[in-house]
């Protein structure tokens, strides 16, 4: 099989352009970018064929697309994918609007192409975990769920809402609910969003609190920022706080970690768990060889990013948004 990939404007292209060198019978067959150096570059490192415009990429007989550009063109490269005959797998969030969201998801269908959302965060081992207990009823009805995705601001594009659609808010929202639909099969009804720019002294959303009501009657909020400074030992967290009628149950995704301590460097963790990534990558390449949808689909990262507009939405205001 044959993938290629769109863009390295994301920094997770690099992460699943080693995953593909890795895997037995898949190729990196090429790599797109309108940003020749940075193009040439990783197509250099990772061995591959370098291709400016991406039609050029697409024109070729590849199997599948990774799209890893800036949010603002997922729209552009997934539609333009699947009506070349590929399937595609796109960075999160999905889009930066509803409009092109669904639009993608439609053309993705009409032309039998599997679509995927990156939601690399459900094959974390814990959260499966998480998600086997609740799925065996070891929790009972699931009444309330906390989460955090608290990370480090990643600057570039992701700061330039013109390019991003959105800062923390958007960046990081889409995970967590991500998991709690994928825990409960309940979807987002309402949204209250209480929305800041706190820590990078830009016109941007670097923090958030989000407060949700779901179909099944469930409660749930969010801490979404980018809040970890330089000096934290870790790029950031998503945990979950899940309150049920039989019992709690806590979920750290990343504390598959040992902190060091040194003199010369600090504090600093070193990771030694999953690879969640992989375990993403693995899944969409199992979908197109078995004609599934991928674990995360089009769909899912659909709904996810509908709360976090609604979210914007809900702060501009100043009201509750039903979805």
């Amino acid at each position: 099989m044959k993938i290629g990939i769109i863009s390295f404007a994301h920094m997770h292209a690099s992460s699943y352009a080693s995953v593909l060198n890795e895997m037995d019978g898949i190729t990196l067959a090429g790599i797109a970018d309108d940003n020749e150096e940075r193009g040439k570059e990783y197509s250099e490192l990772f061995k591959t064929s370098y291709y400016q415009h991406y039609q050029e990429l697409l024109e070729t007989d590849i199997d599948a697309v990774i799209v890893t550009s800036e949010n603002s063109l997922h729209h552009q490269h997934v539609i333009a994918a699947a009506k070349a005959g590929k399937h595609v797998l796109c960075e999160k969030p999905l889009a930066t609007n509803m409009k092109d969201m669904e639009e993608m998801v439609s053309v993705c269908e009409q032309n039998q192409v599997l679509l995927g959302t990156a939601f690399p965060v459900r094959f974390n081992t814990p959260v499966q975990q998480a998600k086997k207990m609740i799925d065996q009823g070891k929790l009972g009805e699931i009444l309330a769920i906390k989460g955090s995705n608290r990370g480090t601001n990643p600057g570039g594009w992701f700061v330039d809402k013109a390019k991003s659609g959105g800062g923390a808010v958007l960046d990081h929202t889409v995970h967590v609910v991500d998991l709690m639909r994928w825990f409960t099969s309940a979807e987002v009804a309402e949204v209250y969003a209480e929305i800041g720019s706190v820590y990078t002294n830009l016109p941007i959303d670097d923090c958030g609190i989000i407060t949700m009501e779901f179909t099944n009657g469930m409660f749930a909020t969010l801490d979404c920022s980018w809040s970890r400074n330089a000096s934290y030992p870790t790029w950031g967290d998503v945990t979950l706080d899940i309150i049920g009628s039989k019992g709690n149950l806590k979920v750290d995704a990343f504390s598959q970690k040992v902190d060091l301590y040194s003199d010369r460097d600090g504090v600093k963790w070193i990771g030694w768990g999953d690879d969640m990534d992989a375990g993403l990558i693995e899944d969409f390449i199992a979908s197109i060889k078995e004609g599934r949808s991928p674990l995360a689909s089009g769909h899912s990262g659909l709904k996810a990013a509908e709360a976090a507009l609604a979210a914007y939405q809900s702060f501009e205001k100043k009201i509750p948004v039903k979805l």
